[in-house]
């Protein structure tokens, strides 16, 4: 193997080396997300955010549970995501911008 060779291959695994670093960084500054979610819970219906075991909040009704999740998702820049009763999407609301 000639020297420009081998000098290009760890040229190579320098620069693949320095792709991963500056990738994973990235992906660790997002974090968590601020995504609301309006789902079924037991008789009414429940604020969650995005990765929780634990409901924000509870309502009896889902135009409540979907104002709240609206106010939390405009103060955090993050999308209500509304579900049906089967737990299917019904719709999706972006405040991202």
């Amino acid at each position: 193997m000639s020297k420009t060779n081998a000098s290009r291959n760890w040229i190579d695994i320098l620069i693949e080396l320095v792709e991963v670093f500056f990738k994973s960084s990235r992906q660790s500054k997002r974090g968590r997300t601020w995504n609301q979610h309006v789902v079924p819970y037991e008789e009414g219906w429940a604020v969650r955010r995005e990765g929780n075991k634990r409901v924000t909040s509870k309502h009896r009704r889902q135009d409540t549970a979907i104002n709240k999740a609206k106010r939390l998702a405009r103060k955090y820049k993050a999308d209500v995501i509304i579900h049906r009763k089967d737990g299917t999407i019904r719709d999706r609301i972006d405040f991202s911008s």
